[in-house]
């Protein structure tokens, strides 16, 4: 059997146990919450809370196979609820996010020793290291599935943002790591058989690694099943381009030239952001929330509806694994700008059903913005493209080829 682990599960994780649960190679999967809206305990708790715990229910087909991990995660919602900020700091807070990984790491660890028909683990980046150690001590499999480019190559592009767009420096998220938390990262790519990556980009990095590219396979996520109909997009017509945003508001994402891009065109966009502001001062994000339309956050199915009132969603992300809310947005009917340091090349092809600009370019991207304002026909078969291009990119394919790799290590019996 396979013990997989990841402290969230979130979609990209509950897809790939689902896949070897579908395929008979799931032994256990770990994790730290797994809620269910039919649990009493959960009526108990506010509407807002309870939306926030019901984010992470899992498939019903997992969750025999569920051990959890609750009382760090607990501790961490708790903490951000009473702002008990030194329980939560980074890296060294008891319930941290690093804390909350490496707390659920050492766990399964202890159960990998144990032994019992275990074969091989599937874990995820800084929540592997000492699985993987106690896998190696007793040979089994180590199959590390990595969401985000090397850490290198970001440290890299952060280091020359915070000199390019120094009053978005307090928003880049990924200077504040220690040495040891990378030294750990190194670790667990040096001790992983294979490596999972979702996008091309994500493998091209770990070339710096001096991983062979034969132990790397890239298999980018699915799409949405609920896809738009064709005809719900091609009725909605407005002078102005209407133009998403989703995900975190900092620097990593690109941000600054998203907005610098709006700028230029003026009246003729409408932009809508949807995510969480950074902390931390940054004025010409404080200026941009209050002058454009500002969603912090919201379910699921509600961005997949503000999705299907938009036309262009920009994605100008400068450091990412894949970046599903491109997938999210085809699915959707949606043209997607974005750039090559995403999964966007995987699946897009550069204007047919989307644009791939160069990173840190305001002006690439409000020169395709500014042809989609003019050239409404192209605009529509766009977005018939993107339409189409979403339906391949099932989930089922994805699980299918997760269970694919992973049988393919497993010696035979």
């Amino acid at each position: 059997m396979v013990i997989v682990s990841h402290p969230t599960g979130n979609a990209n994780v509950r897809h790939a146990a689902s896949g070897l649960q579908k395929s008979g190679l799931l032994g256990e999967f770990w994790t730290c919450l797994a809620p269910s809206e039919r649990n009493w305990l959960m009526r108990l708790l506010p509407a807002k809370a309870q939306t926030r715990f019901l984010r992470r229910e899992l498939p019903f087909g997992l969750r025999k196979h569920v051990r959890t991990r609750p009382w760090r995660e607990l501790g961490r919602f708790a903490a951000n609820t009473l702002n008990c900020s030194f329980l939560t700091r980074h890296e060294v807070g008891w319930c941290s996010v690093d804390g909350v990984y490496r707390d659920l790491d050492g766990a399964v660890a202890s159960r990998v020793r144990k032994g019992g028909g275990i074969r091989a683990v599937y874990g995820y980046e800084d929540g592997s290291l000492e699985t993987f150690r106690a896998a190696s001590e007793t040979g089994l499999k180590r199959i590390y599935d990595l969401p985000i480019a090397y850490w290198k190559v970001g440290r890299k592009i952060f280091l020359e943002e915070a000199e390019r767009e120094p009053e978005w420096k307090s928003t880049l998220d990924g200077l504040g790591d220690s040495e040891d938390k990378l030294a750990r990262k190194d670790e667990e790519i040096r001790l992983a058989d294979c490596i999972l990556v979702a996008s091309s980009f994500t493998k091209a990095s770990l070339v710096h690694t001096g991983r062979p590219s034969s132990d790397v396979h890239v298999i980018p996520y699915g799409a949405p099943t609920s896809l738009v109909e064709p005809q719900a997009f091609r009725k909605r017509r407005s002078d102005i381009l209407r133009v998403l945003f989703v995900g975190s508001l900092g620097q990593r994402k690109g941000t600054s030239y998203l907005l610098r891009a709006c700028d230029l065109l003026g009246p003729r966009v409408g932009l809508t952001l949807i995510g969480n502001r950074p902390p931390g001062h940054c004025a010409p994000l404080d200026v941009a929330l209050r002058k454009h339309r500002w969603i912090p956050s919201c379910r699921h199915e509600q961005v997949l509806e503000e999705m299907r009132n938009h036309d262009v969603l920009v994605f100008p992300s400068l450091f990412e694994g894949f970046g599903l809310v491109i997938l999210e947005a085809m699915s959707q009917g949606m043209t997607v700008i974005t750039t090559p340091n995403t999964g966007g090349p995987d699946v897009i092809t550069d204007g047919e059903n989307g644009f791939i600009v160069p990173i840190r370019s305001a002006e690439a991207i409000a020169e395709r913005l500014e042809t989609l304002v003019f050239d409404r026909k192209r605009l529509a078969s766009m977005k018939n493209a993107a339409l189409d291009a979403a339906r391949v990119m099932s989930w089922a394919n994805y699980e299918h080829a997760v269970a694919g790799v992973v049988k393919s290590l497993l010696p035979n019996r």
